[in-house]
């Protein structure tokens, strides 16, 4: 079935991103995070991180530990520097993405590489089924130019990951080869206003985060910037966009299994939660 032929997904719910502070004082925007994530599955967690302010930025996120997940750092302004136990350095810049799988464990940093000027971005967290959760951890910098940007009427469209079709287009981004399929795709619309028809698999996942300018979906259903909307599993995602406007659209397939987490540790069971902090204390987190 052609994508233009499908129903429409339907609004599930609107989210409005919260005023948070983690690492070190780092000022920022909670998307979606906490309890009740089985609505989000295969996703845990979105922030938006992005100030002129140094003090808002500069204490960056020190050495801290992982397991059980994912995390997609995308770099939209600024100048930040990873380091982890397996002794990968990266810097990421203006367009790099980070893509790092936790695993059994990893303890790393993400420290600023600025002193001043605008630092920007997001940070996205993925789950891993049990199967992989106690895999080894791997790391990847992807940099801006290894990216695919795709131009369509009216807009470009940065694929960092996943394979979708939008407006009878198909996408291929830079990751491919998860388990869970994320697509994750940055959306700039140009100087008028654009009808988006995304085709994602039915079962999948949808959330649209709006970062600037506003969207509507369906007639009335209006999501501005801050705001992130989750859409029912089947269909397809069409939206109206505004002129000018910037948006996340993210997918991905539910895993399905129980999420237990506590703090850097997202695992199936409390058990496996209290034997990740026990590992930690002890030394043992990464081996």
């Amino acid at each position: 079935m052609a994508a233009e032929s499908k129903p429409a997904r339907n609004v599930e719910e609107i989210i409005h991103a919260k005023s948070a502070s983690d690492g070190d004082g780092v000022r920022l925007l909670r998307v979606f995070g906490g309890d009740n994530l089985a609505r989000f599955d295969p996703f845990l967690m979105l922030d938006e991180f992005g100030s002129f302010e140094v003090s808002d930025y500069i204490g960056g996120f020190p050495s801290h530990p992982h397991r059980g997940f994912e995390t997609v750092t995308y770099m939209l302004e600024g100048k930040m520097e990873h380091r982890d136990h397996m002794g990968n350095v990266g810097l990421l810049q203006p367009g790099d993405v980070q893509w790092m799988k936790a695993g059994a464990g990893v303890i790393h940093s993400e420290m600023p590489k600025q002193e001043q000027g605008r630092m920007r971005g997001f940070q996205l967290w993925v789950n891993l089924p049990a199967a992989e959760k106690m895999t080894p951890a791997t790391y990847d910098d992807i940099a801006a130019e290894n990216i695919p940007l795709y131009s369509l009427p009216g807009m470009q469209i940065k694929a960092i990951a996943g394979s979708l079709g939008i407006n009878n287009q198909v996408l291929n981004g830079a990751v491919a080869g998860r388990s869970s399929e994320p697509g994750y795709l940055d959306i700039q619309i140009g100087d008028d206003p654009q009808e988006l028809i995304g085709d994602v698999p039915d079962g999948h996942t949808a959330l649209i985060y709006v970062y600037e300018g506003g969207v509507t979906l369906g007639r009335q259903t209006r999501v501005m910037a801050r705001q992130m909307v989750r859409l029912s599993r089947i269909g397809t995602v069409q939206l109206t966009a505004e002129a000018n406007s910037r948006l996340l659209l993210i997918t991905g397939k539910p895993i399905g299994e129980p999420i237990v987490h506590y703090g850097p540790f997202v695992m199936n069971t409390r058990d496996e939660i209290l034997q990740a902090i026990a590992d930690y204390n002890a030394g043992r987190l990464t081996g």
